[in-house]
């Protein structure tokens, strides 16, 4: 295709099997995928393809605008213009994350919107619920309002309405009873609690895991309540979260956040074009590069830039901060997670945890040597050696091995002084290898 001037009925049935095949692997709902390959096939039959595009290429470009405009253009977030206390509801079935995700949001609110937070638990039904948002709330640095399994849920966040604006706070977060499927009782409750507090935001929350089955559940939502916003979360699982797309036609409410990890702050403003990437199997590069920014010490970073500008200086303490900032940015794995298909599928070769304990390993050896050891490795003969594996619980084998791979990063860092960066590049592209890379020394 690549010499062809124009998408055509011909040539555009081959690319759209293959996006089709990533939208269902994505675990998109068969009904939202035709009618989605459907409108891509209408905006791309006839289209010009510009300047050095493939009719490929440009085709992609088209499905990740259309994805994006269908999750929602670019950022959602939520709206607290009210008199205070502004009053969220949360719904979605048990086990989509609903109490802990209240906590990230309550997080989210006070760091970035500096609100003061109140939340309430509603779950009368299940025994630790009430206990655990009082766990979380505290983590987040919330305040919590006391509620009991004999109160009911009306009674319960009707009070707790009334502490908020006793007590002047901005938000009241209410936490609701799920099941683990859609029933009629759940669904009278959650009505009634709405009409009961009129919350400016009710936001359904939906396992991004979940895949096909979270159409059903969206409908069924979307029928019972006005929904004015969705959260999607476990989206660092291991699915590509195609629950987006669908859950997003179904209700046709915005997804405001994303739950990124279980961790209190693992919550993400949701952005359409970025989430786009990753149901196309294209990575999320934005958010790797989020990621290095907040773990990453720039004042530290840049000081070793120059030193490998120099070409001087680079010793074993910098090796060690080069791999306590691979731990900062949360491993190996959290990086990868982020990558597009394609590197993931090559990196699915190397066995994750055993990289992470190797990377462990040689901190550990590291930190059993002198201040003077470190920046001055040329030091450490036989019986330094011996004390360093010791203190580390290692061989000498292996001290041995992470010294010669400082040796070869050294090396490394002294060819790219001056402008034998790219002379280093074109060798590295040259070398018979995997991939036409070297192996690195982590």
């Amino acid at each position: 295709m690549r010499g062809q001037a124009r998408i055509t009925e011909a040539n555009v049935q081959d690319m759209l099997r293959e996006v089709r095949m990533a939208l269902l692997e994505a675990d998109v709902a068969l009904p939202v995928v035709r009618d989605f390959i459907a409108r891509v096939k209408d905006k791309a039959l006839g289209q010009d393809v510009l300047g050095s595009l493939t009719p490929g290429q440009a085709l992609v470009g088209i499905v990740q605008r259309e994805l994006a405009a269908t999750m929602g253009e670019g950022v959602s977030d939520i709206d607290l213009a009210t008199q205070p206390p502004a009053v969220i509801l949360m719904a979605g079935l048990q086990g989509a994350g609903k109490t802990t995700t209240t906590a990230k949001l309550a997080k989210h609110l006070i760091e970035k919107r500096k609100k003061k937070v109140l939340t309430v638990s509603g779950d009368v039904y299940r025994p630790a619920a009430i206990e655990q948002l009082k766990t979380v709330t505290a983590q987040a640095g919330a305040e919590w309002f006391p509620s009991s399994p004999d109160q009911k849920p009306v009674d319960i966040a009707r009070a707790a309405v009334d502490h908020a604006k006793k007590n002047y706070f901005d938000v009241l977060l209410v936490d609701t009873a799920g099941r683990l499927a859609i029933d009629e009782a759940m669904m009278k409750e959650i009505q009634e609690l709405h009409a009961a507090l009129k919350p400016v935001e009710t936001l359904f929350v939906v396992d991004a895991m979940q895949g096909q089955d979270a159409v059903n559940t969206a409908k069924a939502f979307r029928q019972a309540l006005p929904l004015t916003g969705i959260i999607l979360t476990k989206l660092d699982g291991d699915s590509r979260g195609g629950a987006a797309l669908s859950v997003r036609q179904v209700t046709g409410a915005p997804i405001k956040f994303a739950g990124v990890s279980e961790k209190i702050d693992g919550l993400e403003v949701f952005d359409a074009d970025r989430h786009a990437g990753r149901i196309l199997g294209m990575g999320d590069i934005v958010a790797l590069v989020e990621q290095v920014q907040a773990g990453v010490d720039m004042e530290a970073a840049q000081k070793l830039a120059a030193k490998v500008k120099s070409g001087e200086g680079f010793d074993l303490n910098d090796f060690l901060a080069q791999l306590q900032q691979m731990k900062s940015m949360g491993g190996l794995a959290s990086f990868m997670d982020k990558m597009p298909a394609q590197m993931q599928a090559k990196a699915g070769q190397v066995d994750m945890d055993k990289a992470e304990r190797e990377i462990r390993r040689k901190e550990g050896i590291i930190c059993s040597m002198t201040p003077l050891e470190r920046r001055k490795p040329e030091l450490i003969k036989a019986t330094r050696k011996r004390r360093i594996a010791a203190g580390a619980g290692v061989h000498v084998q292996e001290v041995n091995r992470l010294l010669n791979e400082f040796d070869q990063m050294q090396s490394m860092m002294k060819k790219m002084k001056g402008g034998g960066m790219m002379k280093m590049m074109k060798k590295l592209g040259g070398m018979g290898g995997k991939g036409g890379m070297p192996k690195l020394p982590f």
